[in-house]
């Protein structure tokens, strides 16, 4: 009964045997796993094997670990192809020693640092292969030494190369099995040492350790040891950067101490020697930047192929400035070392439209071990940039939409007065300026209206503005004190970030290789211009470039013949100095050409001088010497200023509006011009009461004080104000019109009529008190009545009879001319015009310090402004300022005449070198035109 049995089967396999199959099931499905995995298994087996077989069917004997063939040298050019800068030589330094002819302690952090389990395994590590492959299929870029183990780094090293593929690692690993099955470990650990490239030509550990250290390598002790460890991994990248070989000798000397080779004393001990190598690299033109360079090469080729593969390398190197560069760095080098305790000094010059870089003095003398002159301070130093930082947060103002021509008050300040702290920075000349522009704030490098400038951006803004410019330093916290140089900058980014604002905002990264061809003249890289990205838009670039060049605008600070100006053609440039005077900057651009120069000690400690008198210098002559034979350029005109706001429209010492008379309102083009004046404001608060921060061009806050900055800024300036009146200049706020006129076209119907009956024509006036009366009528009434002797308006009268009388102060004497303007409330007006004379005897020409009687600077603020207030200028023929102190008997060191400019009601003149400290006396002697003479004295405090 066949068919029976097998319906009753089919229906359980729908049914009752279908539920025993599905508890079965997990089990099928792990043998259904198992025999997939051995099909797997048993497919890659196979594949690997032929794999295998495929790859080893060319396999060199690793018997011949001996002859390395080193082909021919590669060279270092200039960018002309015909100064060779560097060749690195063909001839192998290797010394062939034992194993017992290396210190012990070598041999351990060589193990410590490159294959801890070298004693362990048998020539390879299945897991640096996997991720070998991994890294591969990625894209990724894997590792050095790091992933492999000894064997196969002495196999890749001696017989494979650097081959950056999976089929190298499979060779090296068939190798490396090899070699460990024909040697012990002490013989390979032998044979790597005497094989290892440690930089340059030096191969093996007893060529490097007679190299760096001047002694054999059974003599090593720990530290350079643990040095010849660190340098493995990597040879160029940390012969050119001390710091971070410093700290991989730190790391290997940790990681022996881990694995219990040393104990924590030693290694203490050990990380707390200084490093010292000597460098032999023979004669070479332009080290810092052959060894930048070369760095370079070894990241992109590898160290093997640069040592040994006879590349041709041109570079970005402009032969002549890198000339000028070195003598000029090292002349005024080597004399600040002795005149101003400054014993460093670094210079980078990059063409601004490529980013390449045309010159790189690293130190002031690369042979100084003194200095550390082999240490390359434009590319690894990370120093302070003081105020030199400070253009990037004004140009970030700027792109906000603020202006060159917004005020801030220049006075003392408690940023951190609403948290109980004190953060009130203070300018370098120890003085507040009172109103001034951003403009006269950037190029006077006045540190308070920069602090708040930096608020008005705001303090992260700032740091990812700067990212814009390639700044990769700018990683913590600084606050508000980062637009004061509160974070480090190298060198090299820092000039590279002012070539972008000489390049209309462009940003190139630094170039420095422009082609790289082998043995066989076959290019392996060619330098093809990048586009770069937009850090700021053009017209923006052109704006702080504007202001960066305006030498009148820094003049009251730094005199108009500072080292920040060039002969025969403008130049943008800041300088910067921190304010324990441990770095000295000055940067600055001509459009063809950016530069920037440091100054101070390998050490940091303070210094006798600043950016302009130290850094300056340099840049001052090289800038002079790279530009002899070249045309002058202009900068892009900036844009003009399109803001409404007066506090965006403002002049230093106050807001200056063109006022129609009549009405008190902001002038505007249909105003009638003869009811416009010019008229000076100044505000009775603080910007942020006219604008928020983060929308200057916007509605003006309703509710000021919810700034958290609000109330600390109006306390600095009515303390300002106090500050002022108890010092005999009384401040006079007033606030500036914000609405703008709206005239009415005058019907000769509604035109006011006006007799001036007092003073008369020609009259003479024997008093400053000159009073005024006149007679007015209109059909409409008469609104005001305006008064103005020699344009300037002195009172608007807005009562019957409208008479007044006006105190001539500052008038001399002589004719003047009344101008009296009647209006009626819609702005009909009528003009009457009155010659008079004012018949006074003058006062006398009189002048002060406007320091004061006595003034305490530091030598760092050399080269500085001393100022000098005449009562009356016109009347005076010049000021002789003569010093004395110092042990030195009274000299002359500057006459003030009327060449000079006299601005703001003040002249001044520029003391260029600090005397040195001590107590001295600038004497005064002002001589008038009637041959009156009057002297007074200003101590002189130098710190």
């Amino acid at each position: 009964m066949p068919i029976p049995k097998l319906k009753i089967r089919e229906s359980r396999t729908y049914g009752i045997v279908s539920e025993r199959k599905l508890r079965r099931r997990p089990s099928s499905l792990l043998a259904w796993i198992i025999k997939l995995g051995l099909i797997f298994v048993a497919l890659g087996f196979i594949g690997g094997t032929g794999l295998v077989l495929w790859v080893s069917r060319d396999l060199p004997d690793p018997n011949k670990l001996g002859d390395r063939q080193i082909e021919q040298s590669t060279k270092i050019f200039d960018r002309t192809g015909q100064h060779l800068l560097y060749e690195i030589y063909q001839n192998q330094k290797r010394t062939v020693v034992d194993l017992d002819q290396v210190a012990k302690v070598a041999v351990q952090a060589t193990v410590a640092i490159e294959d801890k389990t070298f004693y362990e395994h048998s020539g390879v590590k299945i897991t640096s292969i996997i991720r070998a492959a991994f890294n591969n299929f990625i894209g990724r870029r894997s590792g050095g030494g790091g992933a492999s183990t000894l064997t196969q780094q002495l196999i890749k090293n001696t017989i494979i190369g650097n081959e950056r593929s999976i089929f190298r690692k499979i060779k090296e690993a068939i190798l490396a099995l090899q070699l460990e099955k024909k040697y012990s470990k002490d013989e390979i650990i032998k044979l790597y040492l005497n094989e290892i490239p440690y930089g340059s030509t030096n191969y093996g550990i007893e060529a490097a350790a007679q190299s760096y250290f001047h002694k054999s390598a059974k003599d090593l002790n720990l530290s350079e040891s643990a040095t010849l460890a660190a340098l493995i991994q990597a040879p160029s990248r940390y012969l050119n950067d001390v710091n971070a070989l410093r700290d991989r000798r730190d790391l290997v000397l940790r990681l022996m101490n881990e694995q219990k080779y040393i104990s924590d004393t030693e290694k203490q001990e050990a990380q707390n020697q200084a490093l010292r190598i000597y460098r032999s690299n023979g004669i070479f033109d332009a080290p810092h930047f052959v060894l930048y360079v070369k760095k370079l090469l070894a990241d992109q080729f590898g160290e093997n192929v640069v040592d040994t593969g006879g590349l041709k390398v041109i570079t970005t190197l402009d032969y002549d400035k890198q000339t000028a560069a070195e003598k000029i760095v090292k002349e005024n080098g080597d004399k600040f070392a002795k005149t101003a305790k400054a014993n460093n000094a670094a210079l980078i010059a990059i063409d601004p439209n490529t980013s390449q870089i045309l010159a790189m003095v690293g130190s002031r003398d690369f042979n100084n071990e003194e200095i550390d002159g082999q240490f390359n301070v434009a590319v690894l130093g990370r120093r302070q940039p003081g105020s030199s930082f400070k253009p990037f947060v004004y140009t970030a103002a700027f792109e906000k939409g603020y202006t060159p021509d917004t005020v801030l008050y220049d006075v003392n300040t408690n940023f951190d007065s609403r948290d109980g702290k004190v953060y009130s920075p203070k300018n370098y000349d120890g003085k507040e300026h009172g109103l001034v522009t951003m403009r006269k704030a950037l190029q006077g490098s006045l540190n308070i209206p920069a602090v708040k400038t930096m608020y008005l951006v705001g303090e992260q803004q700032t740091a990812d503005f700067a990212k814009r410019f390639g700044y990769t330093t700018f990683t913590g916290d600084y606050g508000l004190s980062l637009v004061l140089g509160g974070a480090e900058v190298s060198p090299l980014e820092h000039t590279d970030a002012f070539a972008t604002l000489a390049n209309g905002g462009t940003y190139r990264a630094p170039v420095s290789i422009m082609k790289v061809s082998d043995n066989k003249g076959n290019n392996l890289f060619e330098w093809t211009p990048d586009p770069g990205t937009e850090a700021v838009k053009p017209e923006l670039a052109a704006l702080i470039s504007n202001v960066l060049s305006d030498n009148e605008a820094r003049a009251y600070m730094f005199g108009l013949n500072s080292t920040l100006v060039l002969p025969d053609r403008k130049a943008a440039a800041k300088t910067g100095t921190t304010s324990d005077n441990k770095d000295a900057w000055t940067m600055g651009y001509v459009p063809s050409l950016a530069v920037g120069v440091w100054v101070g000690n390998t050490i940091p400690s303070p210094m006798l001088g600043g950016g302009s008198l130290l850094a300056g210098t340099i840049w001052n002559k090289f800038m002079k010497s790279a530009l002899a034979s070249t045309t002058p350029e202009n900068f892009p005109d900036p844009p003009p200023n399109d803001a409404q706001k007066p506090v965006l429209r403002g002049h230093n010492d106050g807001i200056v509006l063109p006022i129609d008379v009549t009405t008190g309102k902001i002038a505007v083009s249909t105003t009638p011009e003869n009811l416009i004046v010019e008229k000076s404001f100044l505000p009775p608060h603080d910007i942020l009461y006219y604008v928020n921060k983060d929308d200057p061009r916007g509605p003006v806050p309703t509710n000021p004080a919810d700034d958290s900055q609000y109330a600390a800024w109006e306390m600095g300036v009515q303390n300002w104000a106090i500050h002022m009146t108890a010092s005999g200049t009384p401040v006079s706020f007033s606030e500036p019109p914000t609405e703008y006129d709206t005239p009415n076209y005058q019907t000769a119907e509604l035109t006011p009529t006006l007799t001036v009956l007092s003073p008369l024509p020609a009259q003479a006036i024997p008093s400053r008190n000159v009073p005024v009366t006149v007679k007015v009528s209109s059909p409409r009434g008469i609104a005001s009545v305006a008064y103005l002797i020699d344009s300037v308006a002195l009172a608007t009268i807005k009562d019957y009879p409208f008479n007044t009388t006006l105190f001539l102060e500052k008038q001399s004497a002589g004719p003047h001319t009344l101008k009296v303007i009647a209006a009626d409330d819609q702005g009909n007006s009528v003009l009457e015009e009155v010659t008079f004379l004012l018949n006074v005897e003058p006062d006398p020409a009189d002048f002060s310090w406007y320091d004061g009687e006595s003034v305490s600077v530091k030598g760092s603020d050399y080269p500085r402004a001393f100022y000098l207030v005449p009562t009356r200028w016109e009347a005076t023929k010049d000021i002789k300022i003569l010093l004395s102190g110092g042990g030195k008997a009274e000299r002359q060191i500057y006459n003030i005449d009327h060449n000079d400019k006299f601005e703001n009601g003040r002249v001044f003149f520029t003391w260029n070198h600090s005397p040195g400290v001590g107590t001295y006396k600038l004497r005064a002697v002002m001589e008038d035109n009637t041959g009156r003479t009057v002297e007074k004295t200003l101590n002189v405090i130098v710190n």
